[in-house]
């Protein structure tokens, strides 16, 4: 293919690209009807966070949208953000960052091709069926070309698919791998057939943390699509302060993105709240894609024993087996996620330094992290709540 044909460029907003346009890229699964994988790199998704002022100036996450023309025809793109930190990311490159200022350099700003504030696995490189090579190639190539040329140091490309991992690794990108707790359903009917491939004593643990959660005096109920109702929102406003200013000192989605997310997005979430008399008093943000429901967000405004695992962690496998759904991904980190049947799974991001010395530096680093990470999944799972046949047929 010609390779004079292929055009990158770089957009400063969503609003220059048609929804049409960009999720013929973004979602071609989806235009059956379905549901998209997930739905964190969809126009309406990316556009809602900057609509609503998520991301854009003043956030650390300035848009520069990578788009790839092919004979006038877009056939790929990548949400690409120029960041002055790295909050929000949750593959986190602080040690990085402070050693490469510490030797002189300025690290910031940084280009990041991501879901921002979305710790959930996806494609990155974004293609219409047909276009992976060129449209993965041109995407590389474009943002490591715009980072080397405005001497940026460093352009990471975080949660993106084993898939994604190869061909980049191909083009000079470092690999890195980091972990999560994932919930997989191995074709459960019900929770109850999901317990039932728990060992005796995990299986009593978790019934006895479902009956303490009910305890909290009300009721728990899941909305989705046309369930869900404005005034859902100021309560959830009210938890995702809460949980925000404790983690992150601020809460990084603005109130109108909730807002937006109830006008374009209301088929794509499942909230779960628990009421005492039609009151929400904890509540649970779920995102629903094709194959996985994504749980993102937590808070309360009263403390009850077990009512943060019953909401995040057993509704959600609740939900997940209702819907067919493969697996649940309930964000990042929490080793506690491991005894309530979430197992450690490896996640990918790509890295490119353009300092060679602190390049081989990194590559040489990620070796040994590589190593490790992989060393602890095994030992975690093997400490997993899921029954072991010949433990048991000796008991």
């Amino acid at each position: 293919m010609d390779q004079a044909q292929v055009e990158v460029r770089v957009l400063g907003s969503l609003s220059q690209v048609a929804a049409a346009e960009w999720d013929a890229c973004a979602c071609p699964e989806a235009t059956d009807g379905g549901r998209s994988f997930d739905p964190f790199t969809t126009h309406r998704f990316l556009s809602a966070l900057e609509e609503s002022g998520s991301v854009g100036p003043g956030t650390g996450w300035q848009p520069q949208y990578l788009t790839v023309h092919l004979d006038g025809q877009m056939v790929a793109a990548a949400p690409m953000y120029a960041k002055s930190h790295s909050q929000g990311e949750y593959i986190f490159d602080h040690n990085w960052a402070h050693a490469y200022e510490h030797a002189g350099g300025r690290y910031y700003p940084k280009l990041q091709i991501a879901a921002p504030f979305t710790p959930a696995t996806g494609r990155r490189f974004l293609t219409r069926p047909g276009y992976e090579t060129v449209g993965i190639s041109a995407l590389t190539q474009g943002a490591v070309q715009l980072a080397s040329e405005n001497q940026i140091s460093s352009l990471h490309v975080t949660f993106c698919t084993e898939a994604e991992v190869e061909a980049g690794t191909q083009m000079g990108l470092m690999h890195r791998t980091t972990q999560q707790f994932h919930w997989l359903n191995d074709g459960y009917a019900d929770f109850d057939g999901f317990l039932a491939a728990l060992s005796s004593r995990k299986r009593k643990t978790l019934r006895k943390e479902r009956r303490q959660a009910q305890g909290f005096g009300g009721e728990i109920r899941t909305y989705t699509g046309a369930q869900l109702r404005p005034e859902h929102w100021d309560a959830f406003w009210t938890f995702y302060q809460d949980t925000g200013a404790r983690k992150w000192g601020s809460p990084y989605l603005t109130r109108p993105f909730f807002d937006l997310g109830h006008e374009t997005m209301a088929d794509d979430i499942a909230l779960v709240f628990a009421e005492r008399d039609g009151v929400p008093i904890a509540g649970a943000l779920n995102f629903i894609g094709r194959e996985t429901l994504y749980g993102r967000y937590w808070g309360c405004i009263e403390h009850h024993p077990c009512l943060h695992f019953e909401l995040c962690y057993y509704r959600a496998i609740d939900l997940a087996i209702a819907l067919g759904l493969k697996r649940v991904e309930a964000g990042a980190q929490g080793e506690h996620k491991l005894a309530r049947g979430y197992l450690p799974t490896q996640t990918h991001s790509l890295h490119w330094v353009g300092d060679p010395n602190f390049a081989d530096a990194i590559a040489r680093y990620l070796d040994a992290e590589r190593e490790a990470i992989d060393e602890e999944i095994e030992l975690l799972t093997d400490y997993g709540p899921f029954r072991k046949p010949d433990v048991e047929e000796q008991q």
